[in-house]
């Protein structure tokens, strides 16, 4: 699946106008007859064609309302290079957003993910006004802007929500995509609703695919079906045609429930892992009786909220209420299924799910309360945005926290990207490179390095390494990789060596902000 942020340097003279697809009523019937028509057939058309021209102002004012709330959305952004993650890159780009109620922008996450600075502008005006982000849910892939400027909102009725849509509902998309300089209106109906993979983020939500052409510039612009916005447009799939895919309200209701506290909290999480039950003999062990469906715990985390609760080998067979299939779906709509994440995902953290399980046969009913969302039972987090990445520097040995973000820039397919944080190991640290002097002679094609050990003492997360490393007061630093190859070096030479280091490779700091000044430790 592709993003449809688009990036700026795609640039038109093309004038503003609107698709042709913009739906429209047929022409006033043209009567004929092969006689004079009398006085009751004279009035009898002239009626029709009165609520012909009726029916045809009132959609034409409703589409020029809901032209007049879409929003081309300009960012520039300061994006981190996890290779060097001392440099970032400025790049600029535009989307696409509307106007909801309480004079706000409703549009993408990556739209204006390590945004700088932001500018929108209203359909069929030439002004830009500053906005700012509210707040933001990359899990969700949504932003709320604001404006200070209440000149920007003149004229302009917020957009009311609809509800999530049926299978070929019909549906218009609005949004400034790439290939001309105007705005754009494309029809589609509703093709599937499943879970889906978030590009932006990697978690697995709710999503609506459409058929409807959208390309890149549509980010963050409405769906709407009905008068109502039903979704937000979020990425497509490539190499298809017409195949698209919508943050349906579910996913947008819950991001804008969660920030009545102010606060950001995300999805929450049970911290478990099932599998299907689909063959016979798996249900015959674990005593599941006949007719039964339901699905296998196969794993439950440290930190999970369910631990206690719920335990491995558990046979869940209803959520809330709602039976669990085999395959691990519930019946959200008469004879439509979703994965059961569904009712977890309606959920905010804080509230409380129900479980009926089967343990050795037994039928038991368990509630947990949810508390924390599900990036904390990583032990690679997702792709991270808004934040500068993790580093610190020793002897020219560059040390970063795994995440996704490093994989993806370094083309690294590692396994770990699956695995679950645990309680002795809540992170990874690696030695992404090293900076080539005298101190660190013979290591210097080293890369990619996991390191498990230093001196010997293992260490949670990169919090624990940096504090080991700081607090160290051996003469020699030995990082040690799970099959016991040794990184040996100087600890005095290396803190006396680091400042021309630095130096040298034009790096201003030995660390990241969020890590504590390296030479004032090291001594």
């Amino acid at each position: 699946t592709t993003l449809l942020e688009q990036p700026t340097n795609i640039t038109s003279q093309t004038p503003s106008i609107v698709s042709s697809n913009v739906p429209s009523t047929n022409d006033t019937e043209k009567l004929s007859s092969k006689v004079l028509p009398n006085e009751t057939d004279i009035q009898k058309n002239t009626a029709i064609s009165t609520e012909k021209s009726k029916s045809q102002s009132t959609i034409l004012s409703v589409n020029d309302a809901i032209k007049n709330s879409i929003v081309k959305i300009y960012t520039v952004s300061n994006i981190p290079k996890y290779r060097t993650p001392w440099n970032s890159n400025t790049s600029s780009a535009t989307g696409s957003g509307s106007i909801i109620q309480g004079n706000r922008i409703l549009t993408n996450a990556h739209v204006i993910a390590n945004s700088t600075f932001i500018q929108v502008k209203r359909f069929g005006e030439t002004k830009r006004y500053e906005a700012k982000v509210v707040d933001v849910s990359h899990a969700a892939d949504l932003a709320l802007l604001e404006v200070s400027d209440p000149s920007f909102f003149e004229g302009a009725i917020p957009l009311s929500f609809g509800e999530l849509p049926q299978i070929q509902q019909e549906v218009l998309v609005y949004g400034f995509p790439t290939g001309g300089g105007g705005m754009s209106v494309t029809k589609g109906v509703v093709s599937r609703i499943e879970y889906q993979r978030y590009a932006h983020s990697g978690e697995l939500l709710l999503a609506v695919q459409v058929d409807a052409a959208i390309n890149s510039g549509n980010s963050g612009g409405p769906v709407m079906s009905k008068g109502k916005q039903i979704g937000v447009v979020m990425q497509k799939r490539t190499r298809a045609e017409n195949i698209g895919y919508m943050v349906p309200m579910p996913v947008i209701q819950h991001f804008l429930t969660d920030l009545a506290d102010k606060k950001q909290d995300g999805f929450p999480g049970l911290g478990i892992q099932t599998q299907t039950m689909e063959n016979p003999f798996s249900k015959k062990k674990y005593l599941v009786p006949e007719g039964q469906t339901g699905i296998l715990v196969y794993r439950v985390d440290y930190n999970s909220p369910a631990k206690g609760d719920i335990q491995v080998n558990d046979v869940i067979t209803a959520i809330d209420g709602h039976n669990i299939t085999d395959t691990e779906e519930v019946e959200y709509r008469p004879n439509e299924y979703l994965s059961y994440w569904y009712y977890v995902d309606q959920k905010q953290i804080g509230d409380e799910v129900t479980f009926d399980v089967l343990r050795q046969g037994v039928a038991k009913r368990v509630t947990i309360k949810l508390t924390d969302s599900y990036k904390q039972y990583r032990l690679v987090p997702y792709e991270q945005y808004d934040k500068q990445p993790t580093y610190v520097i020793f002897g020219g040995l560059v040390f970063m926290p795994l995440t996704t973000n490093y994989l993806l820039e370094s083309a690294w397919n590692s396994e770990l990207i699956y695995q679950p944080a645990t309680l002795e190991k809540q992170e990874v640290v690696v030695l992404t490179q090293v900076l080539a002097d005298s101190v660190n002679r013979g290591y210097h094609d080293l890369n990619d390095v996991i390191v498990e050990k230093i001196n010997g003492q293992s260490f949670k997360n990169m919090k624990e390494f940096y504090q080991i490393l700081m607090q160290s007061k051996d003469d020699y630093l030995v990082f040690s990789d799970d099959m016991g190859y040794q990184v040996v070096i100087n600890r005095n030479a290396s803190i006396e060596k680091n400042p021309s280091i630095l130096q040298r490779y034009g790096i201003p700091k030995s660390q990241s902000d969020d890590l504590s000044p390296l030479i004032q430790q090291g001594q």
